[in-house]
């Protein structure tokens, strides 16, 4: 399959104006544009790609959405929160020979039906030691 691909992506670049057009027609499914032949190919081998190996996720097209809002409107990003687990997950550490459950929720983390703002906090108090939560609980390695 990959051969293809790159066969299809080089034969591009032998073909003139009017088999570009044709092509164009054939995968995006309307008139060509009439820019350069360089953007031509250009949107051509993305689209050729995109068909045989997927697209953008749709995470992913959210975000770019986001940020195009934000461009337009002159509106400040929000910062993203990569470092916080999906809402819902449950994490579990065993220590001093007892298993504890965190859920992750909206507003933070709750932990014996108490909710805390962050996992350090869950991870000091469990331990009764300052401890970086997401190092206690097996979400981030050492160094």
């Amino acid at each position: 399959m990959k051969n293809n691909v790159i066969a299809e992506l080089a034969a591009l670049k032998t073909m003139n104006a009017c088999e570009l057009r044709d092509k164009w027609k054939k995968l995006m499914d309307g008139e060509p544009p009439t820019m350069n032949r360089t953007y031509l190919e250009s949107r051509l081998a993305h689209r050729i790609q995109t068909l045989t190996y997927g697209g953008i996720s749709h995470e992913t097209e959210r975000r770019l959405q986001q940020l195009r809002e934000n461009l337009i409107t002159g509106s400040p990003l929000k910062p993203r929160d990569t470092g916080k687990p999906p809402i819902g997950a449950v994490l579990v550490r065993e220590h001093g020979g007892v298993e504890h459950r965190v859920k992750v929720i909206k507003d933070g983390f709750e932990y014996n039906g108490r909710v805390w703002k962050s996992l350090t906090a869950v991870a000091s108090h469990i331990a009764g030691v300052h401890w970086n939560g997401p190092m206690f609980f097996g979400l981030r390695r050492k160094g």
